[in-house]
């Protein structure tokens, strides 16, 4: 199918500290999440003002608001990863949860937030953060989880349509329970060959490319997306990187990689996706949300000049 215009596409993975927690500590990266929540606000107001859609994926988890809330609501069969670090049911981890609200672990004040804007769709992480590739888990309780997260979803009378899967760990058997429960988007992984496994070689090539094109085109075209009669791949074309001081040297070529393929996107009528977490900007939150400006004005322009379309990932059907 080919389109008379490009479209313009942004996911966020909403996580707070349910998507860290195995990796990182209040201690040395609470800052970020805590940054997150007086983000998320400004995202909202910023994709208002420039006509800008966005599809944030959200952790079941989030829309707990205490214990009792998170017992109620969580899937009768639990993940039994070899790995026990990345169960947030092991190691009497909810238990050490602040019996009413945790500004790291419950996110129902920023959903109301999300709720209320007609810019943005509500999408699943899953309800516990699941890794779909680690060792001792299985399908049946990937299946459990996602059942619970459509549940609490439901419970806030939101309807899930799309999943971003934690850590981009994809699976195709994993796709098909998603659809038996009406979940039909996904976010795919990019194309392109260093995106396919985590070694060294392969994140510095990926780090690279943020600046310098190695990549020859990271968009997409619109028959590339079905993947069956139900299913639908809206693939990531690039992870808006943050500003950090370390990398400050380089932020207009990076800026500029980014300019130019939405460009492309918008003069070739294919399609541009964009992803991140609030968390990334939880730091230098001025000069992340400027970042982030700059390039909502060169969608606004491509718009009045193109037609560049934004549109969530679950409007992307034909």
């Amino acid at each position: 199918m080919v389109n008379n215009y490009g479209t313009f596409v942004i996911s966020l993975d909403f996580e707070l500290f349910w998507g860290v927690r195995d990796v990182q500590t209040k201690h040395k990266y609470g800052e970020n999440i805590l940054g997150a929540r007086a983000v998320i606000p400004r995202l909202i107001e910023l994709f208002e003002q420039y006509g800008v859609h966005s599809t944030f994926a959200t952790v079941g988890l989030l829309f707990c608001n205490s214990r009792e809330e998170i017992d109620k609501y969580s899937p009768r069969i639990k993940p039994t990863y070899k790995n026990k670090k990345l169960s947030p049911y092991e190691f009497n981890y909810l238990d050490e949860l602040d019996k009413i609200s945790d500004p790291y672990h419950s996110g129902t004040d920023l959903i109301e937030l999300l709720k209320g804007s007609s810019n943005i769709e509500i999408g699943t992480h899953t309800f516990s953060h699941y890794y779909c590739w680690e060792e001792g888990q299985s399908i049946q309780e990937f299946e459990e989880d996602i059942i619970a997260s459509i549940k609490i979803a439901n419970a806030y009378g939101l309807e899930i349509k799309n999943i971003v899967f934690p850590r981009n760990q994809i699976d195709n058997d994993y796709l098909q329970v998603c659809v038996k429960h009406g979940i039909t988007h996904y976010r795919g992984n990019p194309f392109y060959f260093f995106n396919r496994n985590g070694g060294l070689k392969d994140k510095l090539l990926r780090l690279i490319d943020t600046y310098i094109k190695i990549v020859r085109d990271t968009t997409y075209g619109y028959d590339e997306i079905k993947v069956d009669k139900y299913l639908y791949n809206i693939k990531a074309s690039r992870f808006l990187r943050p500003f950090t001081p370390k990398s400050a040297i380089f932020e207009e070529l990076k800026i500029r990689r980014i300019k130019n393929e939405m460009t492309l996107a918008a003069i070739q009528n294919r399609i541009y996706h964009l992803w991140w977490h609030p968390h990334n900007f939880g730091l230098y939150q001025e000069r992340n949300i400027s970042l982030l400006e700059n390039i909502l004005k060169h969608y606004k322009m491509l718009y009045e000049k193109f037609g560049f379309k934004s549109l969530a990932m679950s409007d992307l059907t034909y």
